[in-house]
C-alpha cells in the first residue's frame, strides 16, 4: 500500500471514529439530557400521544392531569389548586416545554420509566399510560404560608428534618401553570414584574444575614475550636479584616460567651469566631451542609441555585480566596448569597441530630390501577456534625426564641429553636432582607422552616419573618 492510500485510509478511519463517537455521545452519553431538554419539541410531540400521569398533593388534592385534545393526543391541564404550587410543580407543554416536578419526574409521568409494564401493555395492544406522582406538599400549610407573605415577595420552606420531605414551598409572586400552555398568556407572564416564574425557594439568592451564624457555630463547635462557654469581646466597632464592624444599633457588650452571642446576635463576636475558625474549616462545614453546589432537591439542575460566596458576575467564589473577608462571611455578609431551601436544610441538620437528609417533594409513584410502584425513600446526604454539636447548637437556638431576638416565634407549650437574620440590602433607605430559620418541637423535631421576605423597609427577622414561621409550624404540628 503506497503512502497516499495509507493517508487516505487513515483519514477514513479517523472520520469513522469521529462519527461513532458523536453518534454515541448523542444517543448514549447525553441521551437523558437531550430527552429532558425543555426545548426538545420532538420528544414533547411524541409524548402528546401518551396520557400523562396525574400529580397530587399529600392529601390527594389533584394538581395536574391530562385531558383529550384530539383523537390520539392529550394536553396537560392544571386545577385551581395547582396555583398554590406553581413554581415547584412547573408545567409540561410542547411550547414552552417542561419545568419543575413535571420535568424531574417526566420518566414516570410519561410512562418512559415503566419498563416491563410498558412493553407488556404494547404487546397487549394497550396504549402507554404514565404513572401518577403523589407529592409530600401540604395544601393547607402552603395556602397559609402564601397568605402570610401578604403580597410581599419572598419564600417559605418547611420540611421534615428526619426524612427530608418538603411540606411547604411557597412564594410570592406566583402564577397559574395553565397560562404556560397559551402562547400569548405565557408571553405576558414572562413580562410581568416581580419575576413570578422564578422559584424563589430554590433559585432565589439572598444575603442570609445572621441566620448564617448557625453555620459558623456548627463549624466552631464541631471542629473543637470553641465551646458554648467560650468567651470573646462583644464590643461594637471591633476591626474585622482591618475595617470596624458594628453590632446592630451600635449595641456594645463586654466579654460574653457563645450562647449569649447567639441569643442576642452579636456581630462582632461571631466575626471573631469565623476568623479564628479559619477559612478552610468554615468552607468544609459549608460544603457538608450543601453550599457551593446546586441545592439538593428533586428538581431539574437548572432550577436549583448554588448557595455560597458569589463574585460580582454571579459565580461561586472559593471561601478560602484571599479576596474573601471570612469574618463577615461568618455573620452572613460579604457577598454570601443563599436560597431559602438551603437555610431550611441548615436548620434541619441541627434538628436531625447532625444528619442532613436530601429534601424531596416526591412521595411515591402510583400506577393507573392505584398500585404503588415506587416509594421515594428518605436519603441521607451525610453527617454534618456530631450529635453533641447538634445538641449544643439546638440549646443555643432555643434561647434565641425564649429570650433573644426570636421571641415572636414562640409556641405555647412547644419549645422552638430558631435564629433571626436581618440582612442590610440598602442601608441608605433602610431596606432589609428579614429571615428566620427554626425547628419544632425543639427536642423532638418534626418540622424545620426557613422564611425570608425581600426588600422590606425597616424590616427585621424577629418581627417580619419569625411570626410567619410560627404560624406555619403551628399548622404543620396540628
Amino acid at each position: 500500500m503506497n503512502a497516499p492510500i495509507r493517508r487516505l485510509f487513515g483519514l477514513v478511519v479517523l472520520l469513522m471514529l469521529a462519527l461513532i463517537f458523536k453518534t454515541s455521545w448523542n444517543t448514549v452519553f447525553t441521551a437523558e439530557a437531550l430527552r429532558d431538554n425543555p426545548k426538545n419539541a420532538r420528544d414533547l410531540l411524541e409524548q402528546e400521544r401518551i396520557r400523562r400521569g396525574r400529580i397530587r398533593a399529600d392529601d390527594g388534592t389533584l394538581l395536574a392531569r391530562s385531558v383529550k385534545s384530539g383523537a390520539e393526543t392529550w394536553r396537560r391541564s392544571y386545577t385551581s389548586a395547582a396555583k398554590l404550587f406553581a413554581n415547584p410543580l412547573g408545567y409540561a407543554f410542547v411550547d414552552p416545554g417542561r419545568t419543575g416536578l413535571e420535568a424531574a419526574y417526566n420518566g414516570e409521568l410519561s410512562g418512559e420509566d415503566n419498563g416491563l409494564r410498558s412493553i407488556l401493555d404494547e404487546l397487549r395492544g394497550k396504549r402507554v399510560v404514565g404513572d401518577d406522582l403523589i407529592t409530600t406538599l401540604d395544601p393547607a400549610a402552603q395556602r397559609l404560608a402564601e397568605s402570610l407573605l401578604a403580597g410581599r415577595p419572598g419564600a417559605v420552606v418547611a420540611l421534615d428534618p428526619s426524612t427530608g420531605a418538603v411540606k411547604v414551598m411557597a412564594q410570592y409572586p406566583s402564577y397559574d401553570p395553565q397560562d404556560a400552555g397559551d402562547r400569548k398568556a405565557f408571553a405576558a407572564l414572562r413580562r410581568r414584574s416581580g419575576a413570578p416564574l422564578l422559584d424563589r425557594a430554590t433559585q432565589g439568592l439572598y444575603p442570609p444575614g445572621s441566620t448564617f451564624k448557625v453555620v459558623t457555630a456548627i463549624a466552631a463547635l464541631d471542629s473543637g475550636r470553641f465551646t458554648p462557654q467560650s468567651r470573646l469581646s462583644g464590643k461594637t466597632g471591633i476591626p474585622i479584616s482591618g475595617v470596624p464592624l458594628d453590632n446592630d444599633d451600635g449595641e456594645s457588650y463586654g466579654s460574653i460567651d457563645m450562647d449569649t452571642a447567639l441569643t442576642h446576635s452579636v456581630n462582632t463576636y461571631w466575626a471573631q469566631v469565623a476568623e479564628q475558625v479559619g477559612k478552610p474549616t468554615l468552607k468544609r462545614y459549608m460544603e457538608r451542609l450543601g453550599f457551593d453546589r446546586p441545592v439538593a432537591v428533586d428538581l431539574p439542575r437548572g432550577e436549583r441555585a448554588s448557595s455560597g460566596v458569589h463574585t460580582s458576575s454571579g459565580a461561586i467564589r472559593d471561601p478560602t480566596s484571599r479576596y474573601v473577608d471570612i469574618g463577615r462571611v461568618g455573620i452572613g455578609q460579604e457577598k454570601l448569597l443563599v436560597t431559602p431551601l438551603q437555610m431550611a436544610m441548615v436548620a434541619s441538620a441541627v434538628a436531625n441530630g447532625g444528619v442532613l437528609m436530601r429534601p424531596h417533594m416526591g412521595a411515591k409513584i402510583v400506577d393507573d390501577d392505584g398500585r404503588t410502584v415506587r416509594t421515594i425513600e428518605p436519603e441521607e446526604i451525610g453527617r454534618v456534625m456530631t450529635r453533641r454539636t447538634a445538641t449544643e447548637v439546638r440549646e443555643m437556638m432555643k434561647h434565641v426564641v425564649k429570650e433573644g431576638t426570636g421571641t415572636a416565634a414562640a409556641l405555647e407549650g412547644i419549645d422552638v429553636a430558631g435564629k433571626t437574620g436581618t440582612a442590610q440590602k440598602d442601608p441608605s433607605r433602610n431596606i432589609t432582607q428579614p429571615w428566620f430559620i427554626a425547628f419544632a418541637p425543639a427536642d423532638h423535631p418534626r418540622i424545620a422552616v426557613a422564611v425570608t421576605i425581600e426588600n422590606v423597609k425597616g424590616g427585621y427577622g424577629g418581627t417580619d419573618a419569625a411570626p410567619i414561621a410560627k404560624r406555619v409550624m403551628q399548622e404543620l404540628l396540628k
